[in-house]
């Protein structure tokens, strides 16, 4: 991929806790050169705006936006997932000081790294930053501020109604953000933009995906085959010859989309452990699930059972099993939508747990309560 400008901004070093989660997140890195071409196809036709890469948990987005960063010199990130960077204060102090001094290096001689003391209570500063630099660049030059895990964001301490990290409603020319985020109900967004935008939900693109992930997997059976002793994975499966034993095992992978399954199942086979990083991912989301849907317990137990068991299954179907009102369905499923896929069967909209794995583990935690 090719760098996106043939002289990219000055930049100062990210804090070495987003350096450490780009080199995390880079690591073994393969293909999605669909989506790179998607920005790059945005970044021409647009001269700003906002680009959004939405997916499941564990599709890749974090990697995605970690190569990005790694192979075009100018980009500045941030990362929501790092503990306590998930809310605003945070996100406009660690970006307006990065663009303080992209803004220095360009010659702005009138900014100094004292913060005005409105800087985080909305987007004021931010846009006067993101002004000022766009004013300086050059013509093939561009200022890309890359976001990820906007799912994560707490809103909470923001006031009502106004954007996600009070992000800008405008953009000024040559200045774009690169967003990433779970899917979301469209008015649930947390934006309100009057700018170029565009979005690209990786689920539209599941052969590619695929195919990204048998590459993924090739190369790891590449690095693996001499690595890996055959009496660790022994207990997994009668087969002498380790390199048979994980190709055997990644067979079934084959209709696969999803980098987290993949990585964390191979990685606990390599290892012969329990695939512990999995589960606790799975506990995260169950824990957000029913923080999410607290006021409609024991009632959302109920639509979790049967999602489990069942799938996929229309609302009506659900509120028909429950005897109970569709709206009262449909409220929690809204809920949940990060961690559902949607289809159309019929003309009408079914749901399902977005993943197989996520779906057998929640059934185990339903079936071990009663």
């Amino acid at each position: 991929m090719k760098p996106i400008a043939e002289n990219p901004i000055n930049i100062p070093k990210y804090p070495l806790e987003f350096q450490q989660i780009i080199t995390a997140k880079n690591q073994n890195f393969v293909g999605r050169e669909f989506v790179f071409a998607a920005i790059n196809k945005f970044l021409n036709q647009s001269d700003r705006g906002y680009f959004t890469i939405i997916g499941d948990p564990g599709i890749g987005k974090s990697a995605i936006i970690a190569h990005y960063v790694s192979q075009n010199p100018g980009v500045v990130y941030y990362n929501v997932e790092i503990s306590g960077k998930n809310r605003v204060e945070e996100f406009l102090t660690t970006i307006c000081a990065q663009l303080i001094e992209i803004a220095q290096h360009q010659g702005s001689k009138n900014l100094t790294a004292n913060f005005p003391d409105s800087t985080t209570e909305d987007s004021g500063f931010l846009s006067l930053l993101l002004q000022k630099i766009s004013n300086r660049l050059q013509t093939k030059q561009r200022l890309i501020i890359t976001i990820d895990g906007c799912d994560r964001i707490d809103i909470n301490n923001q006031p009502r109604g106004s954007n996600i990290f009070y992000l800008p409603r405008y953009l000024p020319e040559k200045v774009y953000f690169i967003l990433s985020r779970r899917p979301f109900l469209a008015d649930k967004s947390g934006l309100l933009i009057e700018t170029p935008a565009q979005s690209l939900d990786l689920s539209n693109f599941p052969e590619q995906n695929r195919a990204d992930i048998q590459e993924y997997i090739k190369t790891y059976l590449n690095e693996s085959s001499h690595s890996v002793d055959a009496s660790a994975v022994h207990s997994v499966s009668e087969e002498k010859n380790t390199g048979d034993i994980l190709l055997n095992i990644t067979q079934g992978f084959d209709d696969e989309t999803n980098f987290m399954y993949v990585k964390e199942i191979l990685t606990a086979i390599k290892e012969d452990i329990q695939p512990q990083n999995l589960q606790l991912y799975y506990q995260n989301h169950l824990e957000k699930m029913n923080l999410a849907t607290s006021k409609q317990q024991p009632m959302a137990l109920q639509v979790l059972n049967i999602l489990v068991q069942e799938q996929p299954i229309s609302i009506e179907a659900i509120a028909e099993r429950l005897d109970t009102d569709e709206y009262e369905i449909k409220v929690i499923l809204d809920k949940w939508r990060e961690f559902l896929h949607l289809e159309s069967i019929a003309a009408e909209i079914n749901y399902s747990i977005y993943h197989a794995s996520f779906r057998d583990w929640l059934r185990q935690q339903i079936e071990s309560k009663f």
